[in-house]
């Protein structure tokens, strides 16, 4: 039997017992010329074929040929290098297939042309200036097929994502943010994990403010002052009365954030405060009144921590009422463009609507691994935006580590709006030696001799590629 019939079957028998599946998703992730535009998600569970094209705005279209049992979804992007009739995806017995039909542009996957291809989970597809994601995930039949962050609405920032998985988890998340259920957030550093925090005492409609501590930050010696706070003269150094952090999220959110960095000697203290609601300062022997609502953040792994005896079983018991894990931004890639709309609206302001990218630099964020998850993209952005004076988004605006991406296998495609010749001159073929001369000229400095015996050609040559890709020195020597 083929195995796309096998799947196929096999995914109904699990899906009639409610049970998760797999199913192919196809992402519009990116909109180069329209990057407030966000992202849209389409799930291919019952689609035989995806036909992708031209429109005057983003929609997603179904219909149904009886004759030959063909489900269709047609896919419309507001793309001006987007052919009406451009590429189109069908189901093979050897899986999703990508076929170009004969567009002017041409369409490429992981940033080189193809005619055809077969494809594989994180493939990117790039049509036009729009660039696409597709994706093999864990699907359930309470799932939206069509999903738009249009749709989304005015979410809480942090609280918005297309990844069916993590989507699931933000729901409940949103059920549990009006209880006094206490949350533990997990995830590397930089993944969203105080936005979150952010968007539960938002939620929470709670009258207090939300207080965050960086638990890892605190002095061990000043930890319990700073936590609980201090009477005047109760130590050295204590000159005034200290109300501390728990007292300042009376009746709002006690964030605490690295959780597992708290030293041991004051994990009691703190389990005993959340236990009785009541906190007494170091030198003062009644108690205070709290109403408190915590909740917690970590990028380590408490249970190993707690295995290892170094944080209190009692007290990770008391932190995690409701879990939810912030995946990294390497793995929520399909995000990019939600997440890139909402950090462009706060970095630019009026001016986000006027911002575009080169295909370059959009190529060089899906490649990019982003060690330093959502924070990283917010202050790559923020550069990027304040160097593009023309408004438009180019691989030279972005920092060195994010452009020099495109300096592996991945091919750069050749067109005007990544700062090729209008002309025409350069081939495809010569397309990855733009990304070359790029990362060479930011790691010299603009310096035309280093990056010529860096390439072992004459620095005349150089000068000449450097004119070709209409590449302005200054900007290298600029950063």
């Amino acid at each position: 039997m083929e195995p796309q019939k096998t799947l196929a079957r096999t995914s109904r028998r699990a899906r009639a017992r409610g049970e998760r599946t797999l199913a192919p998703y196809l992402f519009v992730a990116f909109e180069c010329e329209r990057p407030i535009a966000g992202a849209a998600r389409y799930c291919l569970r019952d689609i035989s074929e995806v036909r992708i094209g031209r429109g005057e705005e983003r929609i997603a279209e179904r219909s149904s040929e009886p004759a030959s049992q063909v489900e269709q979804l047609r896919i419309s992007v507001p793309d001006a290098r987007m052919s009406q009739v451009h590429a189109r995806l069908f189901q093979a017995p050897e899986g999703w297939k990508l076929e170009d039909l004969g567009s002017t542009n041409g369409t490429l996957v992981n940033g080189e042309y193809k005619e055809e291809a077969l494809l594989s989970d994180g493939d990117v597809v790039e049509i036009g200036y729009t660039f696409f994601l597709f994706r093999i995930l864990a699907s359930g039949e309470d799932e939206p097929a069509v999903l738009d962050s249009s749709s989304l609405g005015p979410t809480a920032l942090g609280l918005a994502t297309l990844l069916p998985s993590f989507s699931r988890e933000l729901v409940a998340l949103g059920k549990i943010a009006a209880s006094q259920v206490p949350v533990l957030i997990q995830g590397e550093s930089g993944s969203g994990k105080e936005l979150i925090a952010r968007a539960i005492h938002e939620l929470s409609r709670r009258p207090g403010e939300l207080v965050a501590i960086n638990c890892g930050a605190l002095p061990d010696t000043l930890v319990e002052s700073e936590l609980f706070g201090a009477r005047r003269g109760a130590f050295t150094g204590a000159v005034s009365d200290r109300a501390g952090f728990v007292r300042a999220a009376d009746r709002g959110t006690l964030f605490l954030d690295e959780i597992g960095d708290l030293p041991t000697s004051s994990q009691v203290a703190l389990l005993r405060v959340l236990q009785e609601q009541q906190v007494t300062p170091i030198g003062d022997t009644k108690p205070i009144s709290v109403d408190l609502r915590v909740v917690a953040a970590t990028h380590r792994d408490l249970p190993a921590l707690v295995a290892a005896e170094k944080f209190r079983h009692d007290l990770k018991a008391r932190l995690t009422g409701f879990t939810i894990t912030v995946p990294p931004l390497r793995k929520r890639r399909n995000d990019l463009g939600l997440l890139t709309a909402t950090l462009l609206k706060r970095i630019a302001g009026e001016r986000a609507a006027e911002l575009s990218f080169g295909c370059e630099a959009v190529r060089a964020l899906f490649r990019y691994d982003w060690p330093l998850n959502v924070r990283e993209l917010e202050q790559c952005l923020a550069s990027a935006v304040a160097l593009a004076d023309q408004g438009r988004i180019e691989l030279d605006h972005l920092p060195p580590a994010v452009y020099g991406a495109l300096a592996g296998p991945m091919a750069v495609s050749n067109d005007s709006s990544t700062g090729s010749p209008s002309s025409g001159t350069g081939s495809k073929a010569e397309d990855p030696l733009r990304a070359q001369l790029v990362r060479l000229l930011w790691e010299h400095g603009g310096n035309l001799s280093a990056v010529a015996r860096a390439m072992g050609k004459a620095r005349t040559q150089v000068q000449r590629w450097t004119r070709r890709y209409q590449l302005n020195l200054d900007t290298f020597r600029s950063k």
